[in-house]
Order: structure tokens, then sequence, then C-alpha cells
């Protein structure tokens, strides 16, 4: 009898049920370990431990906080986890192996996307625009801050420059966007991230 060959090393890195849970909490946002303890409900050493293993594997990254430098984010590299997923199906048929689909996000439903920053007044409005831009409709996208400020010159400027208007807009805070139904919500600056509920 043939022995059949082991799964895939990113199978046996992401099958066990812990690594699945942070890799799924990771896919929804960048988080500290604390907030992964609490949402995996198990203590700090055991998590830890997982995500060295996933670091290991090339999967999650980390970094520090850009608001104060105390606190370190774990982030999901997705496009790593694109390639193997891709060559894990691969290896068990070649007709399973993950393709990029140039078509995708030309249907009828738009992606819902709120970009946040503190003052609402240059970063997210500038990605906001170039969002909606470069997704040619696919995407609808809004902006919002924690302290919004006036819309900056420079941004608009900037803006200007690659062919985008920007004068009109206002700077919102994010509580207008309390209710909404998003698919994302992505924060630019980590001041934002650590106030954001």
């Amino acid at each position: 009898m043939i022995a059949a060959p082991a799964p895939p090393p990113f199978l046996q890195l992401a099958g066990h049920p812990l690594r699945w849970r942070l890799l799924s909490e990771l896919a929804r946002s960048d988080r500290r370990v604390g907030e992964l303890c609490d949402l995996a409900g198990q203590r700090q050493s055991l998590v830890s431990y997982h995500l060295r293993r996933l670091r290991d594997g090339g999967v999650v990254s980390a970094r520090r906080s850009l608001a104060d430098g105390r606190d370190t984010y774990y982030v999901l590299e997705l496009a790593r986890c694109g390639e193997l997923l891709g060559s894990a199906g691969a290896s068990l048929h070649p007709g399973l192996a993950l393709r990029s689909d140039p078509g995708m996000g030309n249907g009828s439903a738009r992606a819902r996307v709120l970009f946040l920053c503190t003052g609402n007044s240059a970063r997210s409005q500038m990605a906001e625009a170039l969002a909606e831009q470069l997704s040619a409709g696919a995407v609808r996208a809004v902006s919002a801050g924690s302290h919004p400020k006036p819309l900056h010159p420079n941004a608009v400027r900037v803006m200007r420059e690659r062919g985008i208007d920007l004068t009109g807009r206002r700077s919102k805070h994010l509580g207008e966007f309390t209710g909404r139904r998003l698919h994302y919500v992505i924060s630019l600056c980590d001041k934002l991230r650590e106030v954001c509920p």
C-alpha cells in the first residue's frame, strides 16, 4: 500500500483550529495580542505561540503602532495566503489552482468602503476619491474622521494634479456612519484605529 502524501505545509499550518481562528480575525482587521486573546477566548501565552508559528510560516507579520510605538499589531499577509492556498489546491488537483479573476468586481453589487483618519482632511478624503476612480465604479467609498477638520488645500492641489477634483467635499465625523452596512472599514492611522468603535 502506498502512503498518502502529507498535506501541503499551508494546510498543516492553517488547519489548527486556533490558528485558523487567528487568521480569520486578522482577515477582518489588524489586531493586538490582547484583542486576539479576547476574541479567541485563550490565554496570551497560547495565542502568542500560535502567532509565532503563523509569522514563521509567512502568513502573518507584526508592526509597531505608528501612534505611540508601544503596541504591536498583527497583520494578515493576504497575498502570501492567496499564493499558499492556490498552491495547496493545485497540489491536490491542477484544476483547483486559484486564479485571479480580471472581471471580479464588475457585477451589480458595489463594495462599500469607509476610510477613516483623525481629521478627514487629507488622507481619507484622498483614499475615498482614489478608490472610486481606480475601481471604475466597483467601489462606493466614503470617508470620515474622529476629529474632523476642514479639507486641506494641499490635498485638493495634489488630487487636482491627478485629475481628481476634491473641491466641494466636506469633512465628516465617523458618527455619521454608525449603523450603516459596509463591506470594509479601513483606518489610515493608528491613532484613529485605537479609538474607533
